[in-house]
């Protein structure tokens, strides 16, 4: 293990990122686009990112699953099958990412993403209670656990929003209840995606240990404020998140592009 991957300032910049990752991501996912470019900016490669990013999510979801388990906001048992199709879905897309590109996912995200803020923005009493359950268990774990599973293994970034989402319209549950689920899925997903990128020789331990250590304060920090502030909350947070996720993914992908017009004019 190298202990001396990075500088010391460095691992105590990284820890304090993942405190806000985990904090954001616990309330409405997408702390990986803000650890992800610190990681790159600390000299990891690009694999190592990828690789060592899912070892620190692993820490702030399973962090934020079992608080929301402990104080039963999640019964586990009626989410094995969704969880079983979501590992599924994990390992299947990341196994898939290490041959293929991602480039049109890439293109696609911002428009997914910029949907689901306004999707919360435009319509503020979902989510504010409980509804009729629109899929049975079978489809909703095909949909929501394989598919995003599939989707967080292979590209990753958002996969909590989209979640969270699922459970919304999916399963009729109330904002903070489907967050509470969606960490859990979170978790699972982040799990099966770090068991192959550790097969692989991808992860940086000394880095990802640091920052485990930030995401487990963190999600424990932004799960408290779920069940305690609930939709008041999670909905201005994801709307918030939501655009910023689509700005930094937009810059990621066309950035150059926007720089030549914008100086062009």
């Amino acid at each position: 293990m190298d202990w001396l991957a990075v500088s010391p300032l460095a691992f105590a910049l990284l820890f304090m990122v993942s405190v806000l990752a985990g904090f954001i991501d616990s309330i409405a996912g997408g702390g990986g686009l803000i650890t992800l470019p610190v990681l790159l900016a600390a000299g990891l490669s690009p694999a190592q990112t990828l690789g060592t990013n899912k070892l620190q999510s692993v820490g702030g979801s399973f962090s934020a699953s079992l608080y929301f388990v402990r104080r039963r906001a999640v019964d586990i048992g009626n989410q094995k099958l969704t969880i079983a199709m979501t590992f599924i879905g994990s390992m299947t897309g990341a196994i898939l990412i290490q041959h293929l590109r991602a480039d049109l996912l890439r293109q696609m995200l911002p428009l997914l993403v910029i949907g689901i803020g306004l999707y919360f923005l435009l319509m503020p009493r979902i989510g504010e209670d409980d509804r009729k359950r629109r899929l049975s268990a079978w489809p909703f774990a095909l949909v929501a656990g394989c598919g995003v599973g599939f989707y967080d293994g292979f590209f990753g970034p958002g996969a909590g929003s989209f979640y969270a989402l699922a459970y919304v319209t999916l399963c009729g549950y109330n904002l903070a209840k489907s967050t509470a689920h969606a960490k859990v899925l979170n978790f699972t997903s982040n799990l099966g995606g770090l068991l192959l990128f550790i097969f692989t020789g991808k992860v940086v331990w000394s880095v990802g240990v640091v920052m485990l250590a930030g995401q487990i304060l963190g999600a424990r920090l932004g799960a408290r404020m779920v069940l305690t502030k609930g939709q008041r909350l999670i909905r201005p947070t994801i709307v918030v998140v939501s655009l910023l996720m689509s700005l930094k993914l937009l810059y990621d992908s066309h950035g150059a592009a926007i720089a030549l017009w914008l100086s062009s004019n």
